[in-house]
């Protein structure tokens, strides 16, 4: 009943604005309740409805937990430990109903998410610009636009057939642009998923053109959307449709034609010496956007969502739902040096000698910070780019290749007599973006983009893109609501 009620609010009642923030930390409090009548009255209130944005978008049901959890466990490199459906089991074994708890509110968060950003860029429009003048309604309408392109990505990966199916003609979801204040306004057709594309671009370019290229401090760089972020989001939705060339394009804007690579205008986007900072100082600058966490309760994940719960089980800390696969995962990969440094994410549990993901660690209310897009995916990102447009062993897509690995494993500086063909060098980083990414939810989108299958693994059946389960059903609760919705 709880999960009906919130559905319903996010199509039809999403008029109280209660939600502030700690500025720096992007962390939403309730404060007294502000209708939406005033809610654009002052350059504080404003503030605080930008916060919500990035609040909703760090739900433990959206990417402050499970987003992340699904793209990772719907591939071959966990185990299912628990069988628990409320933890997802069945999103590990591909088989998800229409009304499973992964199917219901990830869609439920991620409109919702849409709605408060829809609704956001209409106060704006008729009153907010006013109040805060051209330059700061810019940034914050952009803002705006970048969160609202990302839930509609994420909802392309799980509810609709790859780009690749059909050049974008397959079904995508309903493209709801228009913020839905009261009952009655549920009935919209699914776009396509091209016109589902076009849209996610659109505001990607609109919102490169509106953020600034830096923020004021190192964790708003982190934790507020600036020029950069748009770009870096574009390179993986251009990988995504399979449009190479536009990759190249986008990642060309922050990447340095030679190594060391780096960002040369805004945020100075740079690899860290070691993987290790990334995921204990969460505000380098290769982290382009994160969702901050704190102990404040409502400001992290809550029960069940967090990924360390998922991923992690040291006795005291995470829940141990998900091992990794001993058996045919990538931790058993022979290209994978046993000296690479990115093999400490790997921890074994000596009382039940099983492995798990140890990049989420902090215990309980688990505050690590959840990481939407980081420069080494750029840098993959382009490499991988670089390859198909070339049908070439690419000399810069291979450096970039190198810097990713010899980052971890100093015995490795690829060049390109180490690779006989584009196929060698297109597998390679493709093997590189399943050991790098690991537990960052990337893994079903490579999958997805590329029609292919997802492996077996455990008790759970191969999934080919022909396969029931190869996407997921429609949530049941917008077909109850959205009388001209479709399942898939």
């Amino acid at each position: 009943m709880k999960k009906n009620f919130k559905y319903i609010i996010t199509l039809s009642l999403c008029t109280l604005f209660s939600v502030s923030c700690q500025r720096d930390l992007l962390s939403p409090t309730p404060q007294t309740s502000v209708t939406d009548a005033s809610a654009f009255d002052t350059p504080s209130r404003i503030l605080s409805q930008v916060m919500s944005l990035y609040g909703a978008l760090k739900s433990g049901q959206f990417y402050g937990g499970r987003a992340i959890v699904y793209g990772d466990i719907r591939g071959e490199d966990f185990i299912n430990e628990t069988t628990n459906l409320v933890t997802s089991s069945d999103v590990w074994n591909n088989n998800p109903t229409n009304s499973a708890t992964a199917v219901v509110n990830l869609w439920s968060q991620a409109y919702y998410t849409i709605n408060i950003c829809n609704i956001f860029l209409e106060g704006m429009a008729s009153k907010g610009t006013a109040v805060v003048g051209a330059s700061v309604s810019g940034n914050y309408i952009a803002e705006a636009k970048l969160v609202r392109a990302l839930c509609y990505y994420t909802l392309l990966q799980y509810y609709a057939r790859p780009y690749a199916d059909g050049n974008g003609t397959k079904p995508g979801v309903p493209l709801r642009l228009t913020a839905i204040k009261g009952a009655g306004f549920s009935d919209l057709a699914r776009s396509t998923v091209a016109d589902v594309y076009a849209q996610i671009l659109k505001d990607l370019n609109d919102a490169e053109t509106g953020l600034p290229l830096t923020n004021a401090t190192a964790t708003l760089n982190t934790t507020r959307a600036h020029r950069n972020t748009a770009i870096a989001l574009k390179t993986r939705v251009y990988l995504s449709m399979q449009q190479y060339a536009n990759v190249i394009t986008e990642a060309n804007k922050i990447v340095s034609a030679t190594a060391p690579f780096t960002a040369t205008t805004g945020v100075a986007h740079a690899l860290q010496p070691s993987i290790a900072t990334v995921f204990t100082n969460y505000t380098t600058t290769e982290s382009i956007l994160s969702l901050p966490m704190s102990a404040t309760s409502g400001d992290n994940p809550g029960t069940q969502n967090q990924l360390g719960f998922y991923f992690y089980n040291n006795g005291s800390v995470g829940s141990a739902e998900f091992s990794m696969n001993n058996t045919t995962g990538i931790i058993t990969s022979t290209a994978w040096s046993a000296t690479d440094k990115r093999r400490a994410f790997i921890y074994t549990n000596t009382v039940n000698n099983k492995r798990y993901l140890a990049k989420y660690v902090t215990p309980s209310p688990y505050t690590d910070f959840p990481i939407i897009i980081r420069y080494a995916e750029v840098l993959l990102n382009l490499a991988e780019a670089k390859v198909r447009v070339a049908n070439a062993v690419d000399a810069q897509a291979v450096a970039l290749l190198s810097a990713v690995r010899n980052r971890s494993d100093a015995a490795v500086s690829y060049t390109t007599v180490d690779f006989a063909n584009a196929t060698a060098l297109i597998n390679a980083i493709l093997l590189e973006r399943r050991i790098e990414f690991m537990g960052e939810g990337l893994r079903n989108g490579d999958l997805m983009r590329l029609l292919q299958t997802i492996p077996a693994k455990g008790s759970a059946a191969a999934k080919a893109p022909s396969d029931l389960g190869y996407i997921w059903p429609i949530s049941n609760t917008e077909l109850s609501l959205n009388k001209l919705c479709t399942d898939n």
